[in-house]
């Protein structure tokens, strides 16, 4: 057994608590990446706004889903945050390119990792948010 979701990896409700905010994560990579590739009018508009050219909506998509899917994978989901990590980052650099502000994406980042903080105590024990007790 790995030490993903181990009871004594952290409190039931910490563990179940990352387990939701992954999820929504999750969800709301594939509802997008979902709706990209199904090519309606505003995801198409959206893009080119951005200025991206229409033919990369799919291969972004793909990725975007691909990026979740790892993330999903508790195995591999600590593989999957850095992915989505430097996924978000090209869509914060987006919208700071064309003057919006980046926040709905640096928010969904910090969700993305305080959820898989919060549910694998590998990650807890790589990046301690208290101090060692003194010996």
């Amino acid at each position: 057994m790995s030490s993903i979701d181990q009871p004594g990896s952290g409190s039931k409700a910490s563990v179940w608590t990352g387990r939701i905010l992954s999820s929504l994560a999750i969800l709301l990579f594939l509802f997008t990446g979902s709706l990209s590739l199904l090519k309606p009018a505003v995801a198409a508009q959206g893009f080119a706004h951005y200025g991206y050219p229409g033919g990369d909506l799919a291969r972004i998509a793909v990725v975007e889903i691909a990026c979740a899917l790892v993330y999903a994978i508790p195995p591999t989901s600590v593989l999957g945050a850095i992915l989505l990590t430097g996924y978000l980052g090209g869509a914060v650099a987006t919208h700071v390119r064309v003057g919006e502000p980046p926040y709905l994406a640096m928010v969904v980042g910090i969700v993305v990792w305080v959820g898989v903080f919060l549910r694998d105590a590998r990650v807890r024990a790589v990046i301690p948010l208290r101090r060692a007790p003194a010996r």
